[in-house]
């Protein structure tokens, strides 16, 4: 494919926030490279395959995260290169092999195929919030969490938090990897993402709220930081257009305990069984404040919780998820 200006590609394109990166960019008249590992699955591509302009504008190309040189060709030519696939999920046996070296090894060899490519202008890496804040600090409700923030690997070894530690590894070796080479990269780094599915499979935070409202007796004691995936994916294409755009930018419109969102939820959707009780008795973990500044400043403007809420539930119902009351 010829250098275009306004080709991008993206790894990863059948996941959750992956598919919203597609279908916003294909509005906005890119042509799009996609990576997914199998481009004969029908519940890794028919989404992406029906949205408006993939007709015309959106190639799907098999890449593997683990293998080196696996992005050449679809990095070859791009204006640049949105990195999204990492795995995201909890029930881990191997978290070496399952979540570190997808994460890691994967940001390394999609980088490096940007390395070799005089195309790319700009690299837009999908990070976490789970790169920033677990650092052993406590987080209060005058705490505020912004981008100098770094987690701790030892602290995510201790808390056996393997997702979390596959995040920060990955963020990490990306930033020195593109000082090295020269590369010009922009970290987003979302909390908990929620909002409306276009992939036919359940995603992890997504089961989340799912979770809430299809039995779960309790709810746990925990709080996070939580995002709609459309803002996510918006703030995706706002960092690699913004010549000014630079470094992290920490995602987060509400940081929200688990039994406001089951208040929401209840008062959302009155008929529906959701927990009346939390998971301990234990004091509720507090809730901290996460800056909102620098995604504001690239134009970033955040859906309510409670809407993002709504959104969720409205797209499980539709996906026949659960069986609505």
């Amino acid at each position: 494919m010829s250098v275009s200006a306004n080709t991008v590609c993206v790894t990863g394109a059948s996941g959750y926030i992956a598919s919203w990166l597609v279908k916003f960019l294909l509005l906005r008249g890119y042509i799009v490279k996609a990576s997914v590992r199998d481009p004969n699955d029908p519940k890794k591509t028919q989404h992406l395959l029906s949205l408006d302009g993939a007709k015309e504008r959106l190639h799907l190309m098999k890449a593997d995260l683990l293998e080196q040189g696996s992005f050449d060709a679809l990095v070859d030519g791009c204006d640049g290169v949105f990195h999204t696939a990492s795995p995201f999920f909890h029930a881990v046996t191997h978290p070496q092999s399952e979540l570190i070296d997808p994460a890691l090894r994967g940001t390394l060899n999609v980088l490096g195929s940007c390395a070799k490519t005089p195309s790319v202008r700009r690299v837009v890496l999908t990070s976490s919030i789970a790169a920033v804040a677990y650092n052993g600090q406590p987080r209060t409700p005058e705490v505020v969490v912004d981008e100098t923030w770094w987690s701790d690997p030892e602290v995510c070894k201790q808390m056996q938090l393997w997702y979390v530690l596959s995040k920060t590894l990955a963020e990490d070796a990306a930033w020195k990897f593109v000082k090295e080479r020269g590369i010009d990269m922009v970290a987003i780094n979302p909390a908990m993402v929620i909002g409306p599915l276009l992939q036919p499979t359940l995603n992890t935070s997504s089961a989340v709220i799912l979770n809430m409202i299809n039995g779960a007796e309790t709810y746990p004691n925990t709080t996070f930081g939580w995002v709609n995936v459309k803002d996510v994916a918006n703030a995706h294409i706002l960092a690699f257009e913004n010549p000014l755009a630079n470094g992290r930018y920490c995602l987060v419109e509400s940081v929200a305990h688990y039994s406001e969102i089951v208040n929401l939820l209840r008062e959302l959707y009155p008929n529906f069984q959701v927990p009346e009780k939390c998971a301990d008795d234990k004091p509720f973990v507090p809730k901290y404040q996460v800056s909102k500044e620098k995604a504001k400043s690239i134009g970033v403007e955040f859906i309510p919780l409670k809407q993002s809420i709504k959104e969720t539930v409205e797209s499980l119902k539709e996906k026949n998820f659960f069986r609505a009351i």
